[in-house]
């Protein structure tokens, strides 16, 4: 079961990862601005926040592949719903009740159920290392997706294609991962296929408090985050240096290698030093680096800035993931899953248009030294407010990573 969920994220990576880089360049192909870009991810991920809340609280009444299949749905409607319109307000619209993900990284309907059959692994080691093949699946295939995304340009100036044309059936192959998720989840265990026998008659009636607080934190960094979204980072890219389409996806392509690497690095540090000080002391230079990069004069020596940051920023996703999952008793692990990743996605929600309105008025950086700033306020709380509550408080084993 393990194994073909690690192989969904992969494939969502892979889908999120070439929509997230060809978007803004299509939008610009079909008349719209960075404001509308910025717009269009606000809508995204506000629609997806309120969706996996739902999924969260109460999908823990159903079987779990049931609500996989429902998101499958959705997705493959979304893929169509963006290949077929042109008309900004019902894209506005799709993006609302629709999976498409501008980030980059995981923020999905699917993710509170994904994360709760995982957690069902006893051993916090496992439970770690398990996460970060989650995550590193999502990151190495995202890498491949932005790497697509110069696909493309080669059919515009190899074989004629119109260029928006060829763009929009980006979104078709976005709907065929949807369809090929749909036979993963068909595949999953008997586990899967019931809901879950241990749901509380309240979401997190014993671990609400130590929730909030974590998503309160978790909503900081995601605001800070929504600044320097995987599209209007690229967007910034082409504005800035004047990347290409395939320039761009290059670049994502290796950045999402070198963050899968770190990754794999993240449960060693987590067994070695905790998994609090693991996330706190990879993401303040990753956030340093954001920064450093807006200032940069050259593509070459932006590029390089956030390739380092790349190789950093996302060593903490395992470590968070498993860190959540360690606190709170095993039946309220999907609520925990939704509540702690939804407040993320509202409070990315709110940053986009706020940096599509910055890159409007000057193509400087300023989204990237706001983001790296307020990130690197989330590490210092959460070092102080966190690190002297053990990973497994409510987990029978013993304590072994801090």
């Amino acid at each position: 079961m393990n194994g073909r969920i690690v192989a969904a994220r992969g494939l969502r990576g892979f889908a999120d990862g070439i929509t997230s880089v060809v978007l803004p360049s299509y939008l610009a192909l079909v008349g719209f601005s960075a404001l509308h870009v910025g717009a269009l991810a606000t809508s995204a991920l506000l629609g997806s926040a309120l969706l996996t809340l739902g999924v969260g609280l109460g999908g823990s009444r159903f079987p779990p592949r049931a609500v996989l299949l429902a998101a499958c749905a959705l997705m493959i409607g979304t893929g169509l719903g963006f290949a077929g319109v042109v008309s900004f307000p019902l894209l506005l619209l799709i993006a609302f009740v629709g999976t498409w993900n501008p980030t980059g990284g995981d923020v999905s309907v699917f993710l509170p159920t994904e994360q709760a059959l995982l957690g069902r692994e006893p051993d916090l080691r496992a439970r770690t290392s398990l996460f970060a093949r989650y995550s590193v699946a999502g990151t190495l295939l995202a890498s491949l997706g932005a790497l697509a995304s110069g696909l493309p340009e080669l059919a515009v100036n190899r074989f004629g294609v119109e260029a928006a044309a060829a763009q929009r059936a980006v979104f078709v192959v976005y709907a065929l991962c949807g369809a090929a998720l749909v036979a993963l989840y068909l595949g999953l265990g008997r586990e899967a296929a019931h809901p879950a026998s241990r749901a509380p008659t309240a979401p997190l009636a014993r671990s609400r408090r130590i929730v909030l607080r974590l998503s309160a934190l978790f909503s900081l960094d995601s605001f800070g985050g929504g600044f320097a979204v995987q599209t209007l980072l690229a967007l910034w890219l082409f504005q800035r240096f004047g990347l290409s389409l395939a320039e761009a996806g290059s670049f994502f392509f290796a950045a999402a290698l070198v963050s899968a690497g770190g990754q794999f690095l993240s449960p060693r540090l987590a067994a070695r030093f905790g998994l609090i000080e693991t996330m706190v002391f990879t993401h303040i230079p990753a956030n340093l680096l954001l920064i450093a990069a807006a200032f940069m004069p050259s593509a070459p020596l932006a590029l390089a800035c956030l390739l380092g940051r790349g190789a950093l920023a996302q060593m903490d996703v395992p470590a968070r993931q498993s860190y959540v999952m360690s606190v709170v008793p095993p039946e309220e692990r999907a609520a925990a899953a939704s509540v702690t990743n939804v407040p993320r996605s509202l409070a990315t929600s709110l940053s986009p248009f706020i940096a599509g309105w910055m890159l409007e008025q000057s193509s400087f950086g300023w989204p990237l030294v706001v983001a790296g700033a307020l990130k690197i306020l989330y590490d210092l709380l959460l070092l102080w407010q966190f690190r002297a509550v053990p990973p497994s408080a409510v987990d029978s084993a013993p304590d072994v990573l801090s």
